[in-house]
């Protein structure tokens, strides 16, 4: 993304406020935080491509500032059986505790990207971003005909230099801080898992393209030091979850307002992908566990029903919380407030 793309977003701060799947980015915390002069945006991932027209529609209802939309590059999962049966048994007790039937695998473990990445393409938003994998040279061109800015997130180098050899916009540098799943696609997860300053100087180091920071990332002091560090822009996913338009459940906010630093970990056992969420029982009981479950999307989708009914039962030990590790400072604060505040901490740090 040349200094002329990256100005036609025309956004008062460089705050993208992060894709986080799963319902915490609604469409008001994207209108708003558009509104307030940063790049709001649609998780897509989990969503139908019927439900991404959808959504998509709520936020241009709500504004006409520019927005984003993420995708997991992912295809059609093949399941290994015995780590399959492994997980539906471990599964069988949480279950009958929290008085469902039996885990059983579901027909179908994700949304097909191919028809996701269409719906993206019909609607054309200013920016299309992407993590888990990488797009093949067709699907790039076809965003880049269709005036889409295009993302892809880094954990490492060598994911940086492959979206930049397929001709990427800007390249997202998720460090080890940030809040829920790991984007790696190059190498093992758990060997990516840089600190977001140390990784975004390496980065805007060694690509052409600008790099955008993510992790750990709370106030206005940390984008000013991500930018000496060389982000053009910074995402911030956990400092918006306690804002009233994040659509995480009560349950879950309360479990932010009371975190402590230090109370996150990294976990396999929800999804099959590494996350970091806040430390619970379930992290810990499936934690010797963990290395033998189904790859993502297949354990994410067999945790699907427990993680539902914990949080209508107020169980939040059986839930994915997922928050980063900079969580103690995230504030409950309207999101055009928080884009405020942050604004004026920016400014100060460089004052």
């Amino acid at each position: 993304m040349s200094a002329a793309k990256w100005q036609q977003l025309q956004l008062k701060l460089p705050v993208i406020q992060a894709p986080m799947a799963g319902g915490a980015t609604t469409p008001q915390l994207a209108a708003a935080v558009g509104e307030a002069g940063g790049l709001g945006f649609l998780a897509g991932a989990l969503l139908s491509p019927a439900q991404i027209r959808e959504e998509a529609g709520k936020i241009r209802a709500l504004s006409d500032k520019p927005f984003g939309i993420n995708l997991f590059v992912q295809g059609r999962p093949q399941p290994n059986q015995d780590e399959l049966a492994l997980a539906l048994d471990l599964l069988k007790p949480l279950h009958a505790e929290l008085g469902l039937d039996a885990p059983a695998a579901p027909d179908s473990f994700c949304q097909p990207f191919d028809e996701q990445l269409e719906a993206v393409l019909e609607l054309k938003p200013a920016v299309a971003s992407f993590a888990f994998g990488i797009l093949d040279a067709a699907q790039m061109r076809a965003l880049g005909d269709a005036g889409i800015l295009v993302v892809g997130t880094a954990t490492n180098l060598a994911e940086g230099l492959a979206w930049a050899a397929l001709g990427a916009d800007a390249v997202c540098a998720q460090g080890r801080e940030a809040g829920g799943h790991r984007g790696t696609f190059i190498g093992e997860q758990r060997q990516s898992l840089r600190p977001m300053l140390s990784l975004t100087y390496e980065l805007a180091q060694n690509l052409p393209l600008p790099v955008i920071a993510a992790g750990g990332i709370m106030h206005g002091g940390d984008i000013a030091a991500a930018m000496r560090h060389g982000a053009v822009a910074c995402q911030l996913g956990t400092a918006f979850l306690r804002c009233p338009e994040s659509g995480i459940s009560p349950l879950w906010k309360q479990a932010l307002a009371t975190a402590k630093p230090g109370s996150t970990r990294l976990t396999r056992a929800f999804s099959g992908r590494y996350a970091r969420g806040l430390d619970n029982r379930y992290m810990e009981e499936m934690a010797q566990w963990q290395d033998r479950l189904p790859a993502y999307p297949v354990m994410n989708a067999l945790t699907g029903a427990m993680r539902a009914a914990a949080a209508k039962a107020g169980r939040s030990e059986l839930m994915s919380l997922w928050a980063g590790e900079g969580v103690a400072d995230a504030r409950e604060l309207p999101a055009g407030e928080l884009i405020a505040q942050l604004q004026a901490e920016w400014q100060a740090a460089y004052r």
